[in-house]
This record gives C-alpha cells, structure tokens and sequence, in this order.
C-alpha cells in the first residue's frame, strides 16, 4: 500500500510540475536562419565551406523549462572546385532533414533563459560532381545544443543558438538566430 501512496504521490508532483507555470504551457512555432559549416575529406576531396543554414520548428513548452519540438532543417549548398589531373571538379553537397527532440531553458533574469536542445535528426543528401548525383546518403543521426532566448514580449522570443548535427560520418555545427512565437 505505502509503495502505490508513493507512486501516486510521484505522479501528482510531476504532473503539478508540468502544470505549475500555465502561462508558460502551450504551442510554439519558430523560424531560424544562419551558417552550417563543413569540413571534411570525401574520397580524397576536401570540402571546407559554408552554407547558408535554416530551420522551422514547432512543438510544446510543457512549463519554462521543458518543450518538445519537431522541425525541418536545410543546411544550404557547400560547394568546391577542384582540378585533378588537369580537369576541373566542381562539387556539390546538400542535406536536409526532419529533428525530433528535447528543449531545456534556464531562466538567467525575467527575460534571459539558457537554452540547451538534443535529439535526433532524419536526414538525407546528394552529392554531385559537374552536376551529376554521385550519391544519396541517408541516415538518423543525433544532434545536440545550446543557446540564449530573449523574450521580446510574452509571445515572442529571439533565439541565438549553435547545434551540432552528426552526419553519418561528418559533422555540420550550425550557428543561427531565429524567432518564435507561442500561442499561449
């Protein structure tokens, strides 16, 4: 009997946690814009550029320091000429993709908040040589972050953030600003 008053009791407390900040509670959309990098070795190429980075995500504050959000990124064209035995390579990578994960804020002052994000990032690419597809890769790789927020007004906020994606065997950190919106 003590172990079900105990389990109940956990349940209570973590329900009035997620319910304590009602204002804090609700829906959010939100748009970025930034510079995803790239530099690595391809087959003996290497590609060392940026590529302009955004993103749109949508999800559910459950209180000011939990939400959970799904979203589509783009990183942009990372592209790079090369001349190899005296012909010229123009090469082209791209990749896109769908994030599902986790948001964590910790409020610094009434309108500051630390922001930290990880989860799991769908993706897929091409990479072309003079135009031509050479390949399709696609993989689910984790990603992970951290930011500032600034609330404009109770419904809008500024974000500046860096995230780390992981993919496949290359990694992209993307360095954005963006602003969000919560319905509540």
């Amino acid at each position: 009997m003590k172990i079900q008053h105990t389990a109940a009791t956990a349940i209570f407390l973590v329900l009035l946690a997620l319910t304590a900040n009602a204002q804090d509670n609700g829906p959010f959309i939100g748009v970025s814009i930034g510079s995803a990098d790239l530099n690595d070795d391809f087959d003996g190429l290497t590609i060392d550029d940026n590529g302009t980075a955004f993103k749109i995500v949508a999800g559910w504050r459950f209180n000011e320091h939990f939400a959970l959000e799904g979203g589509y990124h783009n990183f942009g064209d990372f592209e790079q000429t090369f001349v190899v035995d005296g012909e010229t390579l123009n090469v082209g990578l791209s990749a896109d993709g769908f994030t599902l994960g986790a948001v964590g804020n910790i409020p610094l002052s009434e309108r500051f908040s630390l922001m930290g994000r990880a989860g799991m990032f769908f993706w897929d690419g091409d990479a072309e040589i003079n135009n031509v597809s050479q390949a399709t890769p696609e993989d689910s790789n984790l990603f992970f972050g951290a930011g500032l927020n600034f609330d404009l007004s109770k419904k809008i906020q500024l974000t500046g953030d860096w995230t780390r994606y992981d993919l496949e065997d290359t990694a992209s950190n993307v360095f954005s600003v963006g602003l969000q919106y919560r319905f509540r």
